[in-house]
């Protein structure tokens, strides 16, 4: 009985592991025509986000690869979910414009509280002459997608923020890389192109 049981959660941990590897793989790639990308998981009231945002863009920007970013809002930040829902309210406009929302967030987040971030994003919008409702997300849709993206994170294995990798669209070989020493990027995108 207790051989049967053990191999029992060891089919279950295999499983696991399985989903967890099938999980990454489908999150972890390029969109459709790129090569090569950079997957971002962050928190727009991370500090840590905040100082990797701008590598992360010149390295796009070198390689001429895009940035996948997916909101990953931490529990204990007092209003970077409702940035998250805000920034996806003007993904709606264009993903292009959402990305500089979250750029314009990370520029200004030392300055940034609960009650007056929603006049940041008043300014965005005025400035770039986009109309901000007073409700951005009144059925819960955008907060639905953050929760989405959340849970890819989580299936993944996310623990912190952020969480970068280097991916590519290949079949042979580990199809994506996470970032720890971002010292290293250019030279992981070197690889990741390379192979």
């Amino acid at each position: 009985m207790l051989m049967i049981k053990k191999a029992a959660i060891f089919v279950l941990l295999f499983a696991a592991a399985a989903g967890l590897a099938q999980t990454a793989n489908s999150v972890l790639k390029p969109p459709k025509g790129a090569q090569v990308a950079i997957v971002v998981f962050e928190d727009l009231q991370c500090p840590d986000c905040r100082r990797a945002a701008p590598l992360l863009e010149e390295a796009s920007k070198t390689y001429n690869i895009p940035i996948v970013r997916h909101d990953f809002p931490l529990p204990f930040h007092s209003w970077s979910l409702d940035a998250a829902v805000i920034a996806r309210y003007f993904d709606k406009t264009s993903r292009k414009v959402g990305n500089e929302f979250r750029d314009y967030i990370f520029e200004h987040q030392p300055e940034i509280t609960p009650t007056n971030l929603r006049s940041f994003a008043e300014k965005f919008a005025a400035d770039h002459k986009l109309d901000l409702p007073f409700v951005v997300d009144p059925k819960g849709e955008l907060a639905a997608k953050i929760s989405a993206d959340k849970n890819l994170g989580v299936a993944v294995g996310i623990q912190h923020t952020p969480t970068i990798y280097v991916v590519s669209n290949k079949t042979q070989g580990k199809p994506f890389v996470e970032v720890v020493d971002r010292s290293k990027l250019f030279e992981l995108i070197d690889t990741m192109k390379r192979e």
